[in-house]
């Protein structure tokens, strides 16, 4: 535990790989976390309900979800004080280097991971090397047990140099299902960042290939959808039910003829669909579980309207009575310009860099877009980088794997940019030029 962190990043990595947890059960997640920023002796450390306000929260889910997840944190030895401040799904932590005068940074990395079962074969190499997930049904899929060891290695690196400014590093929780970025936009963290860097391996960019800022990330919301009718004997008395899946079956095809809008491009799904009991009665409820995305915000809000209204409308149509909720939702935010320039004279020269591409669409949603926002809205610059890596199927897939030489790469970028931007705050801006 005492050698650095920048010369165990591989196994630091694959420890994080072991043990993936969904989002806001990243209970054992956090701890390591904890136990690695103690030991590199951070200036403050907000576990929980300290980093940001539980009520800004988002996608959670209920007690009985968690309880699971809790218990087996208490068996791999977890401590009980710091499980109570975790309590009803607090994970996520922030870590502050305080150095003196110079510019406020943030970086924002993503903890979670997915409900995907995890490939066996040989052929998928965490299998082979004895790190696939031990947890059934979870796995690391994109890359944030990659992420977490890039924050821990760069607090650390920093807190051993000259640096001087404070350094803020976000250990966001609930990315995956878009619920952790917002509280932790709203903390008293963001409030004065000059800089936000948010940063992601792969996304099909090979290994050795930067990319210093995405474009055009899709603003999102994610939906649940109840739909309550009357059950009734299909044989007997079919009249007297108010049929709950041909509301669902209606409020599907529905759904798929929104149509686009001619300010840009939308999205809508539907990924989920739970009905019926048996073949011999009226449905009398169904779970549906949707989502909406824009190009922009405003083309979110759009698709998300209409999807609220074939819902709604769908249900009446059949008798029933729908239940719409917002489980969670981000904006839409680019990376700023000045600040993707700087990151392409930072990171030209970095080891492990054979191709810089300045700006690439992103095409996908993410909350940490809250942040950045939170910070262009006060002021400041924000950037979402990308450090490719080879990997052998795509992310949120069974055998989603890294290439591990990508660990030193990204630590580098990451390094690179933060001293730079040491060095040349307060960047100038197209506004401030003679």
């Amino acid at each position: 535990m005492n050698e650095p962190i920048q010369d165990r990043l591989v196994s630091v990595r694959r420890s994080f790989h072991r043990h993936p947890e969904p989002a806001w059960r990243e209970f054992v997640t956090t701890a390591r976390l904890v136990d690695e920023l103690q030991r590199i002796g951070v200036d403050e450390l907000a576990v929980g309900p300290d980093a940001y306000d539980p009520d800004d929260r988002m996608a959670v889910p209920d007690d009985e979800e968690l309880e699971p997840w809790l218990d087996r944190a208490r068996e791999r030895g977890t401590d009980e004080a710091l499980l109570d401040r975790m309590a009803g799904g607090n994970t996520g932590a922030v870590a502050v280097l305080d150095r003196g005068d110079g510019p406020m940074i943030g970086l924002r990395v993503d903890i979670d991971g997915l409900f995907i079962e995890e490939a066996t074969s040989d052929e998928h190499a965490p299998a082979a090397a004895g790190f696939r997930s031990e947890i059934e049904g979870t796995m690391h899929a994109c890359g944030h047990d990659v992420h977490m060891t890039w924050g821990l290695a760069v607090l650390e690196a920093i807190a051993d140099s000259d640096f001087a400014g404070r350094l803020v590093v976000f250990f966001q929780p609930a990315e995956e299902v878009g619920g952790g970025g917002c509280p932790m936009a709203e903390s008293r963290f963001v409030d004065d960042l000059d800089y936000l860097l948010a940063i992601h391996v792969g996304l099909d960019h090979p290994s050795g290939e930067v990319v210093a800022g995405i474009e055009k990330p899709l603003a999102m919301c994610h939906v649940d959808v109840t739909i309550e009718g009357t059950s009734a004997h299909a044989g007997k008395a079919p009249e007297e039910g108010d049929n709950a899946m041909q509301a669902t079956g209606t409020a599907i095809e529905n759904t798929y003829g929104i149509p686009r809008h001619s300010g840009g491009m939308t999205r809508v799904n539907i990924g989920r669909a739970e009905v019926g009991t048996a073949s011999n009665v009226i449905a009398d409820r169904a779970h549906l579980e949707a989502e909406a995305r824009g190009e922009t915000t405003e083309l979110m809000e759009y698709a998300k309207t209409k999807l609220e209204r074939v819902m709604r409308s769908a249900a009446t149509m059949h008798g029933c009575r729908a239940d719409v909720n917002v489980v969670s939702e981000s904006p839409r935010a680019d990376s700023d310009p000045e600040l993707v320039d700087l990151i392409v004279d930072a990171v030209s020269d970095a080891s492990g860099t054979e191709t810089l591409v300045p700006t690439a669409d992103f095409g996908a949603s993410e909350d940490a877009t809250f942040l950045m926002e939170r910070v262009q809205e006060n002021g400041g610059l924000a950037s979402y980088l990308i450090v490719g890596t080879d990997h052998p199927t795509s992310h949120h897939t069974p055998t989603f794997d890294v290439d591990e030489s990508s660990l030193d790469h990204g630590l580098s970028v990451l390094l690179e940019t933060i001293r730079e931007l040491e060095h040349r705050h307060p960047l100038a801006r197209p506004e401030d030029e003679p």
